[in-house]
């Protein structure tokens, strides 16, 4: 039994009526509905998911902290690398889930400092609650840049320009399969004594059983694979005429994702900054994530076209983009804010932080020079 923080009434209600929903689902489906649908349903149905609701999401306040709200360091030092990749091919700036807006907020004085400022900021944001925040918070910040963010319902057809997606990928819906012996079967949801519990499906053929074939794990293992976060990128690849992908996440390359001593997969949930591997726990509450398989991300791109032209640790990446300078120009005193500073970027940089769970995948089409996140520490050959 999970020790967490009980919701209150409102919230409470909340995720009842999309149990209710969940419930009709598994009936519909005869009895297990397909896992990487109840995540679906669980983070984006329409008024009630985690991220459709109204819920503080972000922040001390809410289940979980990102790296652009931990420093300003972080957006700071993505800004330049973006501005290097317009430098070379013009274009916007898109970032998609753009959380509560301040990794935007940061970036656009960045650019607008170095000359680089786009015509459009592109928001891809599917939560209706997440975009009045973001409007809020980037009408107070930087009013003299707002007319040049947009809020985008898909995106442009073609697309130019650098695109940013910070902890994005691990909050797509996955499959989740079980390799048994001899046979493999999708994981799925049901009802067991009147709860939201694991259950079995059939592995029917296509994608997702010739993508399971082809992973080498030992009998008996349980992992997720994420298919529709591929095709993801494989659609931006395809829009993609000139510039860069940035895709900052938390995960692995295939070998260390399906590693044999991780045979219960990466499944875990946020609630309130407690983080657990229950995913029935007060559907529509909590955030669920997997982490995220970067060589199949990386494949999906190349498979369109598009060149793989970085791969490291988040701490690399920011060592690279001059994050140590910025820290020296920070003041020494008051003594108190120089310390949160400094203790803010630790946590960005720490391996036993997210310096090192944290990985930075570059995938560019018609971009000639190097890019200088990845300059250092390049991980390509762990892919």
């Amino acid at each position: 039994m999970l020790n967490l923080p009980q919701p209150d009434a409102v919230a409470m209600a909340v995720s009842n009526t999309l149990v209710a929903q969940i419930r009709g689902e598994i009936a519909r489906a005869g009895g297990v509905m397909d896992f990487s649908r109840y995540m679906e349903m669980a983070l984006y149905a329409p008024g009630l998911g985690y991220y459709s609701a109204g819920a503080q999401k972000l922040g001390g306040a809410g289940d979980f902290v990102t790296a652009p709200e931990i420093s300003p360091l972080f957006g700071e030092v993505l800004a330049g690398q973006v501005a290097q990749v317009l430098e070379q091919c013009g274009g916007n700036v898109y970032e998609a889930g753009a959380g509560s807006g301040v990794l935007a907020a940061t970036v656009l004085p960045v650019l607008a400092r170095k000359g680089m400022l786009p015509e459009q900021y592109g928001i891809l944001e599917p939560s209706p609650d997440l975009r009045e925040r973001q409007a809020s918070r980037l009408a107070q910040q930087v009013p003299e840049w707002f007319d040049r963010v947009v809020w985008l319902d898909s995106w442009p057809d073609s697309l130019r320009g650098c695109v940013i997606a910070n902890e994005v990928l691990d909050a797509m819906p996955v499959h989740v399969v079980h390799w048994q012996k001899n046979k493999l079967v999708q994981r799925g949801v049901t009802i067991e004594d009147g709860a939201l519990a694991w259950g079995e499906l059939p592995l029917p053929d296509g994608a997702l059983r010739e993508t399971a074939q082809a992973i080498d794990v030992p009998e008996d293992y349980v992992s997720e694979i994420g298919l529709i976060g591929q095709a993801w990128v494989a659609d931006l690849a395809r829009r993609l005429t000139a510039g860069a992908l940035l895709l900052i996440d938390y995960g692995f390359g295939e070998r260390e994702y399906y590693h044999p001593q991780r045979r219960q997969g990466t499944l875990m949930c946020h609630y309130r900054h407690h983080a657990h591997d229950n995913p029935f726990f007060l559907p529509g509450l909590q955030d669920i994530t997997a982490h995220v398989d970067f060589t199949a991300v990386a494949v999906a791109g190349i498979r369109e076209g598009l060149e793989l032209a970085g791969y490291t640790s988040q701490a690399y990446f920011l060592i690279n983009g001059g994050i140590t300078d910025l820290l020296a120009q920070v003041p020494l005193e008051p003594a108190l804010q120089h310390a949160r500073v400094t203790a803010a970027a630790q946590r960005l940089l720490s391996p036993s932080e997210m310096g090192e769970l944290f990985k930075v995948l570059a995938l560019t089409r018609n971009i000639s020079r190097p890019l200088p996140g990845f300059v250092q520490g390049d991980m390509r050959r762990r892919l």
